[in-house]
């Protein structure tokens, strides 16, 4: 371990909640950076599921089905 990792006590965290501070952190860096713009045809897409979705509603899939069916489709 790193000196600044004992200074800061992650050497006594565990795995998991290593885990968790490094995407925290990820996460934090991510946000500050600028976004780039979309491309003109990645916008007309974005527009036209929006569209699509505001237009059907009831088309559409749940969270729990889409892993239920990777989950049964993937269990080997």
């Amino acid at each position: 371990m790193t000196a600044i990792m004992e200074q800061l006590g992650i050497d006594r965290m565990t795995v998991i909640e290593r885990i968790a501070l490094a995407q925290e952190i990820l996460d934090s860096v991510a946000a500050e950076q600028p976004r780039a713009p979309l491309s003109e045809a990645k916008q007309r897409e974005l527009d036209r599921r929006v569209g699509d979705q505001a237009a059907n509603p009831e088309d559409c899939v749940s969270w729990e089905e889409v892993e239920t069916a990777a989950l049964t489709r993937f269990a080997r």
